[in-house]
């Protein structure tokens, strides 16, 4: 594999920039064209002092969700659950205040309605959370299936609690996570709920994050032990980018790696076809179209203003998600391509949609995949 520099000029350059312009203090790539890794490298560092390595431990935020709308599909392949059924049939305690009509693929398309509840996270217990959800209201006005508005994290726990539920063997979120995706995919060092014994011995490999607000940086908790162990179905999955990219390369794949597989041909399809079309989304602000947990690319509500999209160059097939502010991880079926990133810096909205553009633009144009 030839250096990042070599390989991929123009990334390179925008990533250092980046870091010289005090977005980022440190950046993880991945990227991989048909059977050929491209990049696998760290920018920078991963916290003052500490070299950032293709190694080092990053949080992914809600790029990871794909991971647990993969884990619902697993159980949707063994018949235990349906995406039709409504999540008052699994957990009848979801009853309250006008959600019993919301159905499980509300919940992985974001059309559900019950998005600004405070979780508590990491601070509740697991079950004080779910029953903090349980007992929000339906939001005004919304009209369930037809309104569209992404659910940053709530309705992602009742996913991850209808998981433990159906599951027969009766595992936790983190478990199931870990031995039906993570461990066949060897993705030894990727969690969602890490364990104690892992955080004791890999903490110096946990990256930190940092946010950008009013021109200062300031650091946030989030690799501590508390944050890195308790669970978040959508947004604290963590582990190396090439892990994530493991994953992409999965989905690419037909839901197979490696003799492993994790999903079918046609639950891959069915996770990455547009099932939510053209609405505007009430809390990106913009329209967007969904699979099943996944984006699936938005370029034609306008390329330079979609929020967390796969670049003006991406095919119309390509699927993936974005992580707050951060991160990004997708896979381009057209092009055979699969890019994953994380940069150590929160900057807010806005910049960080300019840096996400320019970064996989930049990986496009080195890779001759952009038109002329």
């Amino acid at each position: 594999m030839a250096s990042v520099d070599t390989a991929l000029p123009e990334t390179s350059k925008v990533t250092r920039a980046g870091i010289e312009r005090g977005l980022h203090s440190g950046l993880q790539l991945y990227v991989s064209c048909g059977s050929e890794v491209i990049a696998d490298c760290g920018f920078g560092e991963s916290s003052p002092g500490v070299k950032m390595t293709p190694q080092t431990i990053m949080m992914w935020l809600s790029a990871g969700k794909p991971l647990t709308a993969v884990a619902v599909l697993q159980l949707v392949e063994h018949g235990l659950i349906d995406l039709e059924g409504r999540i008052v049939d699994w957990i009848p305690e979801f009853a309250t205040g006008g959600k019993e009509q919301i159905r499980l693929h509300h919940l992985l398309t974001h059309t559900a309605g019950f998005r600004n509840v405070e979780t508590g996270w990491p601070h509740l217990s697991w079950d004080e959370t779910i029953d903090r959800i349980c007992k929000s209201p339906l939001e005004d006005d919304w009209r369930v299936g037809e309104t569209a508005g992404y659910h940053t994290s709530s309705s992602w726990f009742i996913l991850g609690e209808l998981i433990q539920r159906v599951d027969p063997q009766r595992r936790s979120f983190s478990e199931y996570l870990r031995q039906e995706i993570c461990e066949p995919l060897e993705m030894n060092d990727s969690w969602n709920g890490m364990t104690s014994e892992f955080w004791s011995a890999n903490n110096v490999q946990i990256a930190e994050m940092s946010q950008l607000e009013k021109g200062k940086t300031g650091l946030l908790p989030w690799h501590d032990e508390q944050h890195c162990a308790a669970a978040s179905p959508g947004a604290n999955s963590r582990g190396p980018v090439n892990e994530l990219g493991k994953f992409y390369e999965c989905l690419l794949a037909g839901g197979e790696l490696n003799g492993h597989r994790i999903l079918s041909d046609e639950s891959v399809e069915l996770l990455t076809t547009r099932h939510r079309e053209g609405l505007h989304d009430k809390t990106l602000f913009h329209k967007i179209d969904f699979g099943l947990g996944v984006i699936v690319d938005s370029n034609r509500y306008g390329a330079d203003t979609v929020p967390y999209g796969f670049s003006p160059y991406c095919s119309e097939r390509t699927f993936g998600h974005g992580g707050s502010q951060s991160s990004i991880g997708f896979a381009d079926p057209d092009a055979e391509l699969v890019v994953c990133y994380v940069a150590n810096c929160r900057i807010g909205e806005p910049r960080h949609q300019k840096r996400n553009r320019e970064i996989i633009s930049a990986i496009y144009r080195d890779l001759g995949l952009a038109p002329s």
